[in-house]
């Protein structure tokens, strides 16, 4: 992949780079929402009909992600982003499917999460969200808003939810000369969806994974090798342009 100080990059992350720092992904054997149907932890009815189950299993995830550790990747894609900045600040843009905070560990600035974010939770009234660490393990002492006491759940975008602020994501898609795509099955919508809008309006498309994505066809240049071999190969070469 080739990049130089005057692209306008926008990146989009999925599980597989955080699966590189030991967290589970999203499905399959061993995987995150092993023992648990996604009906039971990540909708709104499962929310409704038992939170404190849902609570306990994002209370857990929260354990696993501040267990982790940013990798290689993590690291490059802010090196890439601090060498872009040096022509403007608005040249980068970090897109991820992932809740958890391994980018902004590892340095990463201009990044939306638009499934939400692990140590966010919101009212359930105002929809107000807010930074939160805790965990809450034990159903006799499930948080409540400070504010106006109603309940509150997880910031995570569950099944049957829209993603957060789509309209700033195609906003900075329209903005970018290249899409660089890493780490994702290619098969979870709207995300999936940003290489063909990409294909429409000419930018380059570029795919980083060690599996083929379901959608791979629709990527101009595919590189299959794990986030964290290729990535820092491509901030070196760009830090030295």
């Amino acid at each position: 992949m080739h990049l130089s100080l005057q692209d306008r990059l926008f990146v989009l992350t999925g599980a597989g780079i955080s699966a590189e720092s030991g967290l589970a992904t999203f499905r399959g054997s061993g995987g995150l929402w092993d023992g648990h149907r996604v009906e039971e932890v990540a909708t709104y009815e499962a929310w409704q009909a038992d939170p404190a189950l849902v609570w306990r299993f994002y209370s857990q995830r929260r354990r696993d992600a501040l267990a982790a550790q940013p990798n290689a990747a993590h690291k490059a894609l802010a090196q890439i982003e601090q060498h872009l900045a040096t022509i403007n600040s608005d040249n980068f843009y970090l897109c991820t499917q992932n809740v958890d905070d391994l980018h902004e560990r590892a340095g990463s600035r201009r990044i939306h999460h638009m499934h939400g974010s692990l140590f966010q939770s919101r009212c359930t009234r105002s929809n107000e969200h807010f930074s939160d660490h805790a965990l809450y393990e034990d159903p006799n002492d499930l948080p409540v808003c400070k504010t106006c006491h109603a309940t509150v759940r997880p910031h995570i975008v569950w099944f049957g939810e829209i993603p957060l602020d789509m309209d700033a994501i195609y906003r900075e898609l329209d903005r970018a000369n290249i899409l660089l795509v890493i780490g994702t099955s290619g098969s979870v919508y709207p995300a999936a969806g940003f290489v063909h809008l990409a294909n429409q309006r000419g930018i380059r498309t570029v795919y980083v994974g060690p599996e083929e994505p379901q959608n791979i066809d629709a990527f101009d240049e595919v590189i299959l090798s794990t986030a964290t071999q290729a990535l820092p190969a491509i901030a070196e070469r760009l830090g030295e342009a």
